[in-house]
């Protein structure tokens, strides 16, 4: 049960209530996510910066995004971001079975399976990247730009699923599928 309750766009505070309109209009509906952190207008407004500096700023396909925050909420074990990043990972491409692949690290592609690797390090490891699975990546192709902008992206799937833990969002997305085979 959740600690919190889910706002509108009406309920919200008034100076969160632009950045959940915004919020509701990109994804359909207040996510329950938001909703929750209309709460405090500078936990959305932190949010919202930090995708709006990742969408100005960023490099990273749509698909390697996606992928990034299903690994992340499979090591931070977030139902609510597994559910969530498997509906955004099939609108970028990725299949069900892609999805379920990277969320048990069974990596499908060498590629990006070396930039995950980096990425699972630095959530389960507080930061800490080995210099085996760096220079794995880098051999890979991924160069210290990419690298250091994975960070940025690890470090807002952080935010997501250590606030959905927090506060006990109730999924309002369709469950991810189950990991077993």
């Amino acid at each position: 049960m959740p600690r919190i309750p889910v706002h509108t766009v009406d309920t919200a505070p008034e100076t969160s209530q632009e950045t959940l309109r915004l919020l509701e209009k990109k994804f359909g509906k207040v996510l329950n996510i938001h909703g929750e952190m209309a709460h405090s207008p500078v936990v959305l407004a932190a949010y919202a910066a930090i995708n709006a500096a990742l969408d100005e700023h960023g490099t990273f396909d749509s698909r390697t995004r996606e992928a990034i925050a299903l690994a992340v909420g499979a090591v931070d074990d977030c139902s609510y971001c597994q559910a969530a990043h498997t509906m955004g990972g099939k609108a970028a491409g990725l299949t069900d079975e892609q999805a379920v692949a990277i969320r048990r690290g069974d990596d499908f592609d060498p590629e990006l399976g070396a930039l995950l690797a980096v990425v699972r390090e630095i959530a389960g490891d507080v930061g800490e990247v080995s210099d085996t699975t760096w220079d794995a990546a880098v051999a890979m192709g991924w160069t210290p730009e990419q690298l250091t902008e994975a960070f940025a992206h690890v470090a807002v799937n952080l935010y997501t699923n250590y606030f959905n833990h927090y506060v006990r969002t109730d999924l309002d997305v369709p469950a991810a599928p189950p990991l077993e085979s």
